[in-house]
């Protein structure tokens, strides 16, 4: 891999988010039709130095704002959502490193993510009593090093990564992250993700038979819940990224297939509208979707910011606020990604169904990534806060 840039600050993240997914839209349906992996994409994204922008200035990277982490992820997902997803737990391990990292370590993985290195993730189980149920096994060794065993699924990202951080039970029955080289002895990443949506994330299985993991690539990932804390905010809010990208992708394909491919409907041509885009039924059908689209966008942002404020300012009402703030962003984006992913073809007409379009990457990637966790949770916590004062728990996944 050759070295990769180092961004300096939040504009310019900004600017080559935007053109990178301007380039990555232009092959998306291909690759989501033959589910061509995007290897020289990801290769594109590591050498932009975007992979970079959360290291902390100390170490030299951008420390950007959320705000800023959370419009990249958008603005990818609006392109291509499976490149957009790749990425989220790259930051969110990351973020672990931030939180709970020696001081050795975050000097020897910062390093790595500036020159470009990827973070996979091997954190789901299938067949477990619920999806808190890690049964993976890091077993320390008489001279102080661990060997991983277990088997991980949903492992989005690891087949593309230089380093797969793994969710694991320490023999105390603690969770830990241990950072497993992609090539490291007994670990085997396979292909076998075969979702409707997201079909170019590679999300598939990770086996692990005893692993050997020196002691200082383990970080004790339990103490992150132990305090106030951000980490379930942070990988949410980037989830909400993701869906209010594929909402604001899905508007703007439909827009254009209806400015330059849509037909009007005859009896409206009977009332003097000459063309689909002068429908004042369509008109007003877009009109809903982009106040859905924009919805979605300003609770992104808002949510954002909050989790900046608490970043600052961690307190237990911050960090409360701040996931109430993002689980709100993340209802209103899901709902939007779906409903807007599905009318795409409603106001397109028949021919927008064309399997040879790939118009319904939009729906099923939505479809697909929404099922990550459920909204009504979260609108039961988002009740419980705002009626009885009650915090969110801090379980990681708000």
């Amino acid at each position: 891999m050759s070295a990769a840039a180092v961004i300096s600050g939040d504009a310019e993240a900004l600017g080559v988010a935007a053109e990178l997914a301007a380039d990555f839209r232009k092959g998306a349906a291909e690759r989501d039709a033959r589910r061509r992996l995007p290897h020289a994409e990801l290769g594109r994204l590591s050498a932009s130095g975007l992979l970079g922008v959360t290291v902390p200035a100390e170490f030299g990277g951008a420390d950007v704002r959320t705000e800023t982490l959370a419009e990249i992820l958008r603005l990818l997902a609006a392109a291509d959502a499976s490149i957009a997803q790749i990425p989220q737990s790259h930051f969110v391990y990351v973020n672990v490193l931030r939180r709970q990292g020696t001081l050795e370590q975050q000097r020897f993985f910062f390093g790595e993510v500036l020159a470009g290195k990827r973070f996979g993730n091997a954190q789901s189980e299938a067949g477990t009593s619920h999806v808190q149920d890690i049964r993976t096994r890091l077993a320390r060794r008489p001279d102080g090093s661990f060997v991983l065993d277990g088997v991980k699924h949903y492992s989005t990202g690891a087949l593309f990564a230089d380093w797969i951080p793994v969710l694991a039970q320490a023999d105390d029955d603690h969770l830990h992250v241990a950072y497993v080289p992609r090539d490291a002895p007994g670990l085997t990443v396979v292909d076998d993700w075969d979702g409707m949506g997201q079909r170019t994330t590679a999300s598939g299985s990770v086996r692990l038979e005893s692993v050997p993991v020196p002691a200082d690539r383990v970080v004790p990932h339990h103490l992150t819940f132990q305090g106030p804390q951000l980490h379930g905010a942070v990988a949410q809010l980037l989830h909400a990224a993701i869906d209010a990208g594929i909402a604001s992708g899905a508007l703007a394909e439909a827009v254009e297939f209806v400015r330059t491919k849509s037909r009007p409907w005859f009896e409206s041509v009977g009332e003097g509208h000459a063309t689909a885009a002068d429908d004042p039924l369509l008109i007003q059908r877009f009109g809903e979707l982009a106040i859905r689209v924009r919805a979605a966008d300003a609770l992104l942002a808002t949510a954002a910011g909050a989790v900046e404020a608490a970043r600052a300012d961690l307190t237990d009402d911050s960090a409360a606020e701040a996931s109430i703030a993002v689980a709100t962003a993340k209802v209103t984006a899901a709902e939007a990604a779906v409903d807007v992913g599905s009318a795409l073809f409603e106001v397109s007409g028949t021919r927008s169904a064309l399997d040879s379009l790939g118009l319904h990457r939009h729906w099923r990637d939505a479809r697909t990534h929404t099922l990550h966790d459920p909204t009504r949770w979260k609108v039961q916590h988002i009740g419980r806060y705002v009626l009885g004062g009650i915090h969110p728990p801090r379980h990681g996944l708000l």
